[in-house]
């Protein structure tokens, strides 16, 4: 029985489901009329800008759409690839735009919400939340269930006679080239969105808190509104886009790889079933686990994560039953070993997940320790918090590598016959995420509770409601690091899974073109090892570009706020209102021009290591880029966590409290934090995934057109 058409179902619900919560969100009240213009105030600042960042990379999908006709025409590709890439980018890039719109409007109805109890606040930011990740796994499983449709029709029209294990081949492989196109989008989105919200922030935390000593989100500040709608573009558009290609990317790389390795045995329909069932049951858990996320009037740290996690492990658990049942009937009790890879990569994800948050939150010894180190300089926070970071990367590390081969090895790989235990690891990656509807909501309400915070500061609410929102926002900076490590180690089994799919890929190829192309892919081979190094400086090279694309545009922002403070009258006395919107232009500028260089060499570098050195120095570039680039995804990721809420610590009164030179410290370790946690620790992952998809697209290119 073909189950495939249960995506479709699952596609259906989350989008209903998400409906609903818009439906119910809007019906909240959005407070006074101060409330009202400032959340406007955003609201166009965030329009505005993803509609410039949209027509410029509107200009980039049609170029590259061009290309790939052009290589359709030659006869590299078929004609499906160039429509499947840009209905990829087209869906990543709504899935962002549908979650930011309606955190827009969720912001200043948190912060009323959070007048009368500290519940009512966490659902209405959760709600939010929730639409983003009900939104991005609708919209994929859409995406995934039309082109598998329409690809199925074609074949059968076509090509009736085609043997199902050759048909599922090629539907597979077309259906990465939409994963292309979804990682792209999602590389412009998160990198150019994470210039602006650091620029912004850096720039209205340095001149603001530290040159002014004014409190955060002091209406005062010409930045505050920049910072705000950066949140809301960085964190909750890029950050959307960025899973949806986590997601569709784990899910297309996990069905070519079934279909290779069940294709012996006239399983290959079956064994693509898994993952696509797979990831409506996650769906269906996911909702349930929304209604089980509740709190009290406490408002601390590990109450509120305990609220969180009830959700998630009841997601967790449910998944794990359901897909039983799933593998049993649908694989036979013979391939049982595909659900213990299912657990392993649930499991891999929470412990990921775990100690993200121990390693970020101030509730744990390390974010406190460089609370303690503030009361020391600047230079101490630093030293302490880059301590942490390089530090937390263990764990996550070793968790990848057991459930790597726990996965390949339960799901009945050997090193002879590695097909089964590679598509192990595929639906391992898929397990991971497959709570991603719930996961991703505890990421995107961070954002929705700090924009909460700064329309409680700027509307002049009672001292209650900022105390409260604050606590909804020191938990959003620990539940955004454990999205992003959730994001990151999905990442490295995807990567992996697309590393198997590209040396399919290319035997494919090789054989179509008559080449005898016999890979050899050991570590004495000059193009490995220098493919190897290649791969490894690349990470570096795309975080440096992207840093310093932050410290150019926030050297504008502190420029700008500088000159507002001195040449506008009355601002620091409230009798003056400052220009906002000058500082969402400047914000806005330098996003869309910073981030082009670095989006096009994640683009092009695979293509040029391939055109000189053939699949084997791509394969080398790839895995290089993989190790080094998982590393220092999670080494920044939880750094730039531990030193933004190491401020919060002292700012809730310790140390010194704000004002305070513990304070200042602690301020100046955020900022340093700030792009590394926002902008290239989360670019990296997609990074990775982009790579490794733009060289499944050319590899015929590079099979049939290579120097040495």
């Amino acid at each position: 029985m073909d189950l495939t058409w249960l995506t479709w179902v699952g596609s259906i619900v989350a989008l209903l489901f998400a409906v609903y919560l818009v439906s119910d969100i809007l019906s909240k009240s959005e407070g006074t009329d101060k409330m009202k213009d400032i959340a406007s105030y955003v609201r166009e600042g965030a329009n505005a800008y993803l509609k410039r960042q949209y027509a410029g990379v509107l200009v980039f999908f049609v170029i590259v759409t061009i290309i790939l006709c052009f290589m359709c025409k030659h006869g590299y590709l078929t004609w499906f690839v160039p429509f499947a890439f840009f209905s990829g980018g087209f869906f990543s890039g709504l899935a962002g735009f549908i979650g930011m719109k309606i955190a827009t409007y969720s912001n200043a109805r948190t912060a009323w919400a959070a007048r009368d109890t500290l519940n009512k606040g966490l659902r209405v930011a959760f709600a939010s939340g929730t639409v983003m990740g009900m939104v991005v796994v609708g919209l994929a499983l859409l995406d995934l269930s039309a082109w598998y449709a329409i690809l199925q029709w074609h074949f059968a029209k076509y090509q009736p006679m085609l043997e199902e294990s050759e048909r599922i081949r090629q539907i597979t492989s077309t259906m990465l080239t939409f994963g292309m196109g979804a990682s792209s989008m999602a590389l412009f989105a998160r990198l150019g969105g994470g210039i602006f919200t650091k620029a912004a922030d850096v720039g209205a935390d340095l001149v603001g808190k530290v040159e002014a000593g004014i409190p955060e989100d002091d209406p005062r500040n010409p930045a505050t509104i920049a910072d705000n709608v950066g949140d809301n573009v960085g964190d909750v558009a890029g950050m959307g886009a960025d899973l949806y290609e986590s997601y569709v990317g784990s899910l297309v790389a996990t069905m070519a790889l079934g279909a290779a390795a069940f294709a012996s045995e006239g399983m290959t329909v079956k064994a693509i079933t898994i993952p696509m069932v797979l990831a409506t049951i996650g769906v269906i858990c996911s909702i349930v686990g929304t209604f089980f996320v509740r709190a009290g009037e406490e408002a601390k740290q590990e109450v509120l994560l305990k609220a969180l996690r009830n959700g998630i492990y009841f997601s967790t658990i449910a998944i794990i039953i359901a897909s039983y049942f799933l593998v049993k009937s649908v694989l036979g009790p013979q391939n049982i070993g595909i659900w213990w890879a299912i657990i392993i990569g649930l499991f891999a994800g929470n412990i990921i997940g775990y100690f993200t948050e121990y390693y970020t939150s101030d509730h744990y010894n390390p974010t406190k320790g460089v609370s303690e180190r503030a009361q020391t300089g600047s230079a101490t926070v630093i030293i302490e918090g880059l301590s942490v970071g390089m530090k937390s990367t263990a764990i996550p590390v070793l968790t990848i590598v057991v459930g790597s081969l726990g996965s390949f090895f339960a799901a009945g790989g050997t090193i002879d016959e590695p097909a089964k235990g590679l598509y192990g690891i595929g639906i391992a990656a898929v397990g991971m995420l497959s709570t991603l509807g719930i996961t991703l909501a505890t990421d995107a309400y961070g954002p929705v509770a700090d924009n909460a915070g700064g329309c409680a500061e700027m509307a002049e609410l009672e001292p209650h409601v900022r105390e409260r929102t604050d606590a909804l926002d020191s938990l959003g900076n620990t539940t955004a690091a454990t999205g992003k490590g959730f994001a990151i180690g999905s990442a490295a089994l995807t990567a992996l899974a697309l590393l198997a799919a590209y040396k399919d890929e290319v035997a494919i190829y090789s054989e179509k073109f008559g080449l005898d192309l016999n890979l050899d892919l050991s570590i004495m081979n000059p193009k490995i090892l220098g493919g190897l190094f290649i791969g490894g400086m690349l990470p570096y090279l795309f975080s440096s570009m992207s840093m310093k694309a932050v410290g150019r545009a926030a050297g504008m922002i502190v420029t700008e706020v500088r000159r507002q403070f001195r040449e506008i009258k009355g601002i620091m006395d409230g009798s003056g209102k400052p220009d906002y919107a000058k500082c969402v232009s400047i914000s806005t500028a330098a996003a869309q021009k910073e981030m082009i260089i670095p989006s096009l060499m994640a683009i092009i570098a695979p293509i040029v290591m391939g055109l000189i050195g053939g699949p084997e120095m791509v394969f080398a570039v790839l895995a290089g880029a993989l190790v080094s680039g998982f590393v220092l995804a999670i080494m920044m990721a939880n750094a730039g966590g531990c030193w933004d809420n190491a401020k919060k610590y002292i700012e809730a009164g310790n140390y010194g409290g704000k004002g305070s030179d513990a304070h200042k410290a602690g301020v100046v370790g955020d900022t340093v934090g700030d792009p590394l946690k926002d902008t290239s620790g989360p670019s990296l992952n997609i990074l990775i995934k982009l790579m490794s998809m733009v060289s499944l697209v050319f590899a015929a290119l590079v099979v049939k057109n290579h120097l040495f």
